[in-house]
């Protein structure tokens, strides 16, 4: 075991990391909009937010931007959080050391940015690390993260390119990790509920990835960076494309929908969310996620061969945008 204060360097490491990822992205973002900007909310985590009062310490960087030229609401959002192991925590993380023992630390990014246009994608994306100790002592730490798409209309192009550029980036560090990120990340965003229907065209994702001889700590950080950094290659190019798209009141009828599978998919099966409400998280910056308008309507189905069904079938049966052994150009 490792002593706490010999992980700190590494720790140090990833939070400049994530920081230097949030001020680059926010940047990116504004400049992609033209008009808003993002709003800081700087704010701690106290043992009072604490349900069971078993663990407190540390915050986050909040920052919000809405009311754009492009971007209706959003957030990029970094956290870094630590306490004692409590009881929710052990039962979600599978933890099997002594709770009265186990202290945890974790910080990461997470972003989620919803457009104005129909024809500009939604999307989400989130990296992060958690460290166990057990008396001050290191036992534990894994990385996860992803990056997926949610747009309204399919734009198969856009859709390529996406993909493209994460699977540039993971062939870079390891060249089976586009195909296993991705299915991931189709199995992982569903509405199980609704037939399995995916939030969206997915991406990649990945989840307790432990360091081991061949991929140190080193390794799933500098990957963590490449990919938060391919966002802004991988998004930006897409909104400047989509943002001038003319759109009606039924394209924001559509959107609304969709968004409402969004909502429902956050709140009944995503972990983070989860995670967090349950282990004393800040409620508003995790709930930052949720669009500001969504529709839910009885039993609605789009038209049968139109382009809200175009999108719905991809939703439904996911696709393999890009060819295992090619790099594109957008």
């Amino acid at each position: 075991m490792l002593h706490k204060t010999e992980t700190k360097e590494l720790r140090n490491h990833w939070l400049e990391i994530i920081y230097g990822l949030q001020d680059k992205i926010c940047k990116a973002l504004e400049d992609a909009d033209g008009k808003a900007t993002f709003k800081e909310d700087e704010w701690q985590r106290t043992e009072a937010c604490l349900p069971d009062r078993q663990g407190k310490g540390g915050g986050g960087l909040t920052r919000v931007i809405a009311d754009g030229n492009v971007f209706e609401k959003g957030g990029v959002n970094t956290s870094v959080v630590y306490g004692k192991v409590t009881d929710a925590m052990r039962r979600i993380l599978k933890i099997t050391s002594p709770v009265d023992k186990s202290t945890w630390f974790a910080a990461g990014l997470s972003l989620v940015i919803h457009p104005i246009n129909p024809f500009v994608p939604t999307i989400h994306c989130n990296y992060r690390m958690f460290e166990l100790y057990e008396d001050d002592m290191f036992t534990d730490r894994w990385f996860g993260g992803g990056t997926d798409l949610t747009p309204y209309y399919l734009f198969e192009e856009d859709a390529k390119y996406f993909h493209q550029t994460y699977k540039n980036v993971c062939d870079e560090f390891d060249p089976s990790f586009y195909s296993e990120f991705k299915k991931e990340c189709d199995d992982y965003f569903v509405n199980t509920h609704r037939n399995n229907e995916r939030r969206g065209i997915g991406g990649i994702f990945y989840d307790h990835k432990r360091p081991d001889e061949k991929r140190n700590t080193e390794f799933w950080m500098n990957f963590g960076k490449a990919c938060g950094e391919a966002f802004i290659h991988a998004y930006i190019s897409i909104v400047e494309k989509r943002k001038y798209f003319l759109y009606n009141a039924n394209h924001k009828r559509w959107q609304e929908i969709r968004r409402g599978r969004y909502v429902e998919f956050n709140l009944i099966h995503d972990r983070g969310t989860v995670f967090g409400l349950k282990t004393g998280g800040r409620t508003e910056s995790i709930l930052m996620s949720l669009p500001p308008t969504v529709r839910f309507e009885y039993d609605y189905h789009p038209e049968p061969g139109s382009e809200e069904d175009k999108l719905l079938q991809v939703c439904l049966n996911p696709v393999e945008w890009v060819p295992q052994a090619t790099k594109g150009e957008f």
